[in-house]
């Protein structure tokens, strides 16, 4: 029987310590790699990641977007990519941000939750924004199947400040209700002392007390982008996640993927040391 989700980035936080490497080969970086700008330059430019990454860090994150705009030859890539990695023993989280209602939900959690899909990841991150509620079925099938979600919670971009920290009529932010619904879905399915499986995406620049986020139970892993290029660092980590950083994945892309493919793995052992040396202090 697979290992529930939330236990599986426990053993793999344990393993290689908090870094997750994003997969996005954008235009300028694919430039830089001396690729293509096309579904076949993806695809290479995630193979050539999933490599340097295997065996150095627990966690990879391909960004959805970056293999769509190329189409059906792009989704093709983006499956050779994510099969590879899984091949390797890396975690694969889908940056596809989902969100919708009823049976079209129902149908994205499969696409990328299933078994056997074509474009099946280990875990997901969704949007919460029409209801936590609409997520039911990715829940369910989540569950099911032993996989994840990461829901959107507190992010750290300034479009979102005036939604996520609104007050629900209980006085608590928006933020606060996601992770409290959320909380109490990874509590209802957990065992005594296990991880929920499902997760949270909270900006690595945030100031979480404006956000409303604090402790909460049972432990679930929080996926932090805005490491590297967007200004956090692996010193950052605890000191801006408290209590909360031992169940949190850093998420680099850019400041990773710069060094170039001759460099790549280096840098990715470099880095996931950096933030090993932080953690286990």
């Amino acid at each position: 029987m697979t290992a529930r989700f939330g236990e599986r980035v426990r053993a793999a936080l344990d393993a290689h310590g908090p870094l997750c490497v994003g997969i996005d080969p954008h235009a300028a970086l694919l430039a830089a790699w001396g690729l293509s700008a096309d579904a076949a330059g993806a695809r290479q430019f995630g193979l050539r990641t999933v490599e340097a990454a295997s065996g150095r860090v627990g966690f990879v994150k391909p960004q959805v977007s970056f293999f769509e705009r190329h189409g059906s030859a792009g989704i093709a890539a983006l499956e050779a990519v994510m099969s590879a990695a899984r091949a390797a023993g890396l975690l694969v989280i889908a940056d596809a941000k989902r969100g919708d209602i009823g049976s079209t939900m129902d149908d994205y959690a499969r696409a990328w939750l299933g078994a056997g899909s074509a474009l099946e990841a280990d875990a997901l991150t969704v949007n919460p924004y029409l209801g936590v509620g609409a997520l039911g079925g990715a829940f369910a099938l989540a569950e099911e199947q032993g996989k994840g979600l990461f829901v959107l919670a507190a992010t750290s971009n300034p479009e979102a400040a005036d939604l996520q920290r609104a007050r629900t009529a209980s006085g608590d932010t928006v933020s606060a209700a996601v992770v409290a619904e959320v909380s109490a879905r990874n509590a209802a399915g957990t065992g005594a002392g296990e991880w929920g499986s499902f997760g949270f995406v909270i900006g690595a620049t945030l100031d979480l007390g404006a956000a409303g986020i604090g402790p909460f139970a049972p432990t679930a892993p929080i996926l932090a982008p805005g490491f590297g290029a967007q200004g956090a660092e692996p010193a950052d980590l605890v000191r801006r996640f408290g209590a909360l950083s031992p169940s949190v994945l850093a998420s680099e892309s850019r400041s990773i993927l710069s060094a170039g493919p001759d460099d790549l793995a280096e840098t990715i052992a470099r880095r996931a040391a950096q933030y090993r040396e932080v953690t286990r202090d």
